[in-house]
């Protein structure tokens, strides 16, 4: 008899783990067609199945506590097994699911509507607001995103850095800092960090100023370079990694900066030239892809295939031939609004190393537009682009918006290395436009992005929030190239995207984590010497 006891009580203990929650919704409530005011929004929003938990904060100033019900369609109400849980909220409205919970309704609910239910009580009532549902993806996001965080000024470097986020947890780690605290020999930028295939082991970034030189990280081994020559218009720029082979294509820029006194969008950054480069991480070497005068080439990205080369220019026809060097900034000032970048490529031959000739892609000078930062899917399928009123550098322009559109190739080519494969030449064409992409997009600036591996994810960097410090987004990218609307990274407390007063900078999904320890990267920009790059002229 006593036996039998025993076991009854631990069925009933296992029946209350699995049915009662462990913080209990009201017994008595008043049903209201408001649906709850919670910051950041996530109502409609499609989250991918390894997200940390998204917290928030429930804005309501008549209520003085709150209980939060997370549940998915066609569960039972009451039953925690199908991942249903419940929650109090803290202090100040502050929301935290708890991790094993969050998950437990993440992987039993994949490819489900999701709902959290907000009780509100006020004067001792409680009241019962309408659902907010957002979407549980079947497909997982790469678990690592990096980024440059910067404070929204234009003179010093210090504190400075470049960081890596676990997306499955809130856990950050510094890949580089310059200085905590101020070292005039530490005052130094970094900037442009790339990765080869959404792959760490492959990596780079800049470092600019003291200690200036180019950080290349391959399987472990770290080196600084410096493009260097007569001919080039000045160190490597923005970066893309070939997907297979250690080559990376760098913008060469000559850029300066225009501070408007009345103009609703604060700065503007301009190239007085700019050309394209191709650097061999293997054998240290550099040579020029495009050398012009008039047409300004940047921005490169390569195609997942490996045999084509994205990247954008602008024709400036007006530039006058008898300019100064001295007069070409000056000139380029006055004329900043009339910068039109179009999207082009051109084929690659890996076997050779050589380029064949430019395509048009996008032809957004004749709609008025230029457009910036081209990235193609992983899968090959989509081109994702910024594209404003004017010039490349769009993280203050207001008329800056995330496209995407076809790429029109139903597979990607592979292009093992040392392979030479022809890539269709009926690469884009149709009218810009970027109808899938106007989920994404805000009165305010959206900027610098980056794809998931598995092309059903992009990070993004826009200023919606306030207008003047960037913050990352990330949007679901269904089969067909529909965006999702998107969600901001969430945070362990939500109120750090207001209390950090830094912009998110260049996101950038990798599948694994940075395969280097901090203090060696360290290690390599204070004390190692550059390694000038060997010029090959082609």
């Amino acid at each position: 008899m006593k036996t039998h006891s025993i076991h009854i009580l631990l069925l009933l203990a296992l029946l209350l783990t699995a049915c009662g929650p462990a913080t209990e919704r009201p017994a008595t409530f008043t049903d209201t067609d408001e649906t709850a005011d919670i910051s950041p929004d996530y109502g409609g929003v499609t989250v991918p199945p390894n997200i940390a938990p998204l917290t928030f904060i429930v804005r309501d100033s008549l209520a003085d506590a709150f209980v939060v019900e997370f549940t998915a369609e066609g569960n039972s109400e009451n039953c925690e097994s199908d991942g249903n849980f419940i929650v109090a909220a803290k202090s100040g409205g502050l929301v935290q699911p708890d991790t094993a919970a969050w998950r437990a309704l993440l992987q039993a609910n994949t490819g489900k509507t999701a709902k959290i239910t907000v009780y509100a009580r006020s004067d001792g009532q409680w009241k019962r607001h309408r659902p907010i549902s957002f979407r549980i993806s079947e497909e997982p996001i790469d678990a690592y995103l990096s980024y440059r965080l910067i404070e929204p000024s234009y003179e010093l470097y210090r504190q400075l850095g470049i960081y890596q986020r676990n997306l499955t947890t809130y856990e950050e780690t510094p890949i580089y800092e310059n200085n905590r605290t101020f070292d005039d020999d530490e005052n130094h930028c970094v900037n442009c960090h790339n990765y080869q295939a959404n792959d760490t082991r492959r990596m780079l970034f800049h470092v600019r100023s003291n200690h200036g030189g180019t950080i290349i990280i391959d399987n472990g081994e770290i080196n600084k370079i410096g493009i260097k020559h007569d001919s080039i218009l000045s160190a490597g720029v923005y970066p893309s990694w070939h997907p297979t082979l250690p080559l990376v294509a760098f913008s060469t820029n000559l850029t300066g900066q225009i501070f408007h006194m009345q103009h609703s969008e604060r700065i503007e950054v301009l190239d007085e030239a700019s050309d394209l480069l191709l650097y061999d991480a293997k054998e240290n070497t550099v040579s020029k892809i495009f050398s012009t005068n008039k047409q300004f080439e940047t921005f490169p990205c390569w195609a997942p295939s490996g045999d084509r080369l994205y990247y954008v220019s602008a024709d400036v026809p007006n530039l006058p031939d008898t300019l100064a060097p001295k007069d070409r900034g000056s000139w380029m000032m006055e004329h900043y609004s009339e910068l039109h970048y179009n999207i082009w490529s051109m084929p690659f031959d890996t076997l050779t190393r050589t380029f064949g000739e430019p395509q048009l892609e996008v032809d957004c000078a004749a709609e008025g537009k230029s457009a910036s930062v081209p990235r193609i899917s992983p899968d090959g399928r989509f081109l994702l682009y910024t594209v404003a009123d004017y010039g490349q550098f769009h993280i203050w322009h207001k008329s800056a918006d995330l496209c995407i559109r076809p790429t029109n190739q139903s597979a990607p080519h592979t292009a093992p290395e040392g392979a030479s494969i022809a890539l269709p030449t009926d690469s884009i064409v149709p009218p810009s436009g970027g109808e899938r992409g106007a989920n994404l997009n805000s009165p305010e600036a959206e900027s610098f992005h980056s794809w998931s591996s598995n092309s059903r994810w992009i990070a993004f960097a826009s200023r919606r929030d306030d207008g003047n410090f960037t913050r990352i987004y990330i949007s679901y990218i269904d089969s067909s190239g529909n965006a999702r609307k998107p969600f901001l990274l969430p945070q362990l407390d939500p109120r750090q995207n207001i209390r950090l007063l830094k912009s998110y900078n260049v996101p950038e999904l990798t599948r694994n984590p940075i395969q280097v320890s901090t203090a060696k990267i360290r290690k390599a920009v204070l004390e190692q010497e550059q390694k000038v790059s060997k010029f090959i002229e082609k």
